[in-house]
């Protein structure tokens, strides 16, 4: 399936608009992944633990937010994003979105 973050595809027509999809996730923070991000904030420099986590919660949405464009039969969904938002302390929600549309 294609996947774009803009509103055509290069190349190709789209016929129909099928809708918006989207797929979801929430993480919580670990006390182990805690403790490490909590040194590297006094030596600095990248918290690998939780650039792991969230990569993996943008992965998990996307997968989940295809899966909702392939029930709609959908050849491509074009204008992806993604966001996050915090929804309890340590504890964020990764969302995908975009229009499912099928191709001429």
């Amino acid at each position: 399936m294609i996947i774009v973050n803009t509103e055509e595809i290069a190349g190709e027509e789209i016929v129909e608009v099928l809708g918006l999809v989207r797929g979801n996730t929430i993480r919580a923070r670990h006390i182990g992944n805690d403790i490490m991000a909590g040194l590297r904030n006094i030596i600095g420099g990248e918290v690998k633990e939780y650039t792991q986590m969230i990569s993996e919660a943008r992965e998990e949405a996307l997968k989940r937010m295809l899966e909702e464009a392939k029930k709609l039969d959908a050849d491509a969904v074009v204008n992806l994003r993604f966001t996050t938002s915090q929804v309890m302390g340590g504890a964020a929600e990764i969302l995908a979105y975009g229009t499912a549309v099928k191709l001429k």
